[in-house]
């Protein structure tokens, strides 16, 4: 078997486990108190990337397409596995899904032209702060490459690539020829988490770094509003001591208490 070259991109998201906030102008989530992270489809991303670079005899490498504090995922990525890493310098909130792919393209072939071709490329399903779910599809098409999207099992086999989840209809597989583009769904592997030593080793590994290769056309997007929050009901059962028996009859409705 061929030793794969796997590239995996990443992007630097807001935590989804904390309340969301908007940016003043609508235009995306404010992760300033939430804190950063990436997507758990993209955690599954890598530990796909590694898992196939390391049955091969390949490498994994990780993208992302952000400012300068997007390093910490790039870092992330390689304390886990991935051995180099590209860091496209950009305002991540100026770019839509057509800029994104054409950026990813543009390292593709470039990386190509060094003498360092990316056998596979492995995004997430969507993105975690914009819901995009174009970004594969469109890379695909820039690349002419097939693509399998949101699958959650993916393998290698003498230059076949086989990638399976759950369809609309049941389980699907797929087997398509590489090069191919690959984005991936969690839940088909259990990301690993990083060591202490992992984490060392991947502060010394230097990241290239890149500007755009073309001038952002934007996503369009007029503004994004949160919905209101749902609404709570209260039921005051009384102060003091003339509370208790509310108290008994409720823990009682619950079953906690037996009649």
């Amino acid at each position: 078997m061929n030793a794969l070259d796997v590239l995996v991109c990443v992007k630097r998201v807001p935590d989804s486990t904390s309340e969301l906030v908007l940016t003043e102008d609508g235009q995306g989530v404010d992760g300033r108190f939430a804190g950063f992270t990436m997507s758990q489809h993209e955690q599954c991303a890598v530990e796909i990337a590694v898992q196939v670079a390391a049955a091969t005899g390949g490498a994994a490498s990780v993208l992302t397409l952000g400012d300068g504090d997007a390093v910490e995922q790039l870092r992330a990525a390689l304390a886990v596995g991935c051995t180099a890493a590209t860091h496209v310098v950009a305002d991540s909130q100026q770019l839509g899904p057509a800029d994104v792919a054409r950026e990813i393209a543009a390292v593709v072939r470039a990386h190509e032209a060094d003498g360092r071709p990316h056998d596979l490329v492995l995004l997430g399903h969507d993105a975690a702060d914009t819901g995009d779910f174009q970004v594969g599809i469109r890379l695909a098409y820039e690349l002419g490459r097939p693509v399998v999207n949101g699958v959650t099992v993916v393998s290698v086999e003498d230059g076949v690539l086989t990638a399976s989840g759950d369809g609309p209809d049941g389980h699907e597989t797929y087997r398509v020829p590489l090069p191919a583009v690959v984005t991936v769904l969690e839940g088909g592997v259990e990301p690993r988490y990083p060591t202490v030593p992992g984490r060392m080793k991947a502060k010394k590994v230097p990241v290239e770094e890149r500007g755009l290769a073309g001038t952002p056309a934007g996503a369009a997007r007029v503004r994004w509003s949160l919905p209101p929050a749902a609404p709570s009901d209260v039921q005051v059962l009384g102060k003091g001591p003339e509370a208790a028996p509310a108290v008994v009859d409720l823990l009682e409705q619950l079953g906690v208490l037996a009649r």
